[in-house]
């Protein structure tokens, strides 16, 4: 979506941040968005209203913005600033965010290219109208983890001693080593699918519930833990839940840590970006 007009060096382009319905033109007339020489403002398109700022074109060229990837500073700023545009628009009214870095030749460019998306644009802001983005991640519970982590230390320690059996003193294996030596193999292994069973139980458990609760719901791929987390996530789901019923999602996980043992993260209410794609 993103065009320039690279061969015009002093051109101007237009940056768009987020499309919406009757915006509080206040809402955003103090942020600086993604450059501090033209303010953030508002465009009407036919339906709806677009959220944008003009931007130098030349700072948007492909070798531009490639160039701005790879600099992790200046891409977290541009997040930083793209995002707190879109979060003050939404604290007002339903608003469909854009991907960073939606630019287009001009203001007329913007309305064509977003006319063609109005069908799309009509039934997201239908659908999250009065309506917030939370996440929930679940961890294993420490019964669980306590148990992958002790099979993990018997298996160590058969790795450190390279021996399956006990010799006797004659150098050869006791009567019975190598069958005791199994079932102990067999036992941590069937420790580990029980508790490899009871955490995916768990987190289909929250899942279902807080599903029941939610209008719409997505299910992620687990976050990579740091190396000094020893915690093991089970699940990374993100729920769109009406307003009114945030208090009751609260009370809920508060409700299923109870039960189940297990560590939940609830964060938000968050923008929908996760559920304002195609419908």
């Amino acid at each position: 979506m993103r065009q320039h007009d690279a061969e015009v060096p002093d051109a101007n382009a237009t940056y768009v941040f987020a499309v919406c319905r009757d915006p509080d033109p206040s809402s955003c007339a103090s942020l600086p968005g993604v450059t501090h020489e033209a303010p953030v403002r508002l465009l009407a398109l036919d339906s709806f209203t677009a959220i944008v700022q003009t931007v130098r074109a030349c700072d948007f060229t492909d070798e531009a913005w490639q160039s701005r990837l790879s600099d992790q500073r200046e891409l977290e700023r541009y997040a930083r600033a793209h995002h707190d545009v879109v979060s003050a628009v939404a604290a007002a009214c339903p608003t469909v965010p854009l991907p960073m870095a939606t630019v287009y030749h001009a203001d007329e460019r913007v309305r064509e290219a977003l006319a063609k998306e109005t069908d799309r644009f009509r039934t997201a802001l239908k659908r999250i109208a009065h309506h917030a983005e939370w996440g929930v991640k679940v961890y294993a519970p420490p019964a669980a983890t306590a148990a992958t982590a002790a099979t993990a230390a018997t298996d160590d320690a058969d790795r450190r001693t390279g021996r399956p059996v006990v010799p006797t003193d004659r150098g050869r294996p006791a009567a019975g080593a190598g069958l005791a030596y199994l079932e102990r193999k067999r036992g941590a292994q069937r420790l580990r699918e029980r508790s490899q069973e009871d955490a995916l139980r768990t987190a289909e458990t929250v899942d279902e519930q807080v599903g029941r609760l939610a209008t719409a719901s997505r299910r992620l791929r687990p976050h990579p833990q740091p190396s000094t987390d020893r915690r093991v996530q089970i699940l990374n789901a993100t729920y769109l839940v009406a307003e009114r019923r945030s208090e009751e999602l609260a009370l809920l996980t508060r409700t299923l840590r109870e039960r189940t043992g297990a560590e939940i993260e609830l964060s938000g209410p968050w923008v929908p970006y996760s559920f304002v794609g195609e419908v």
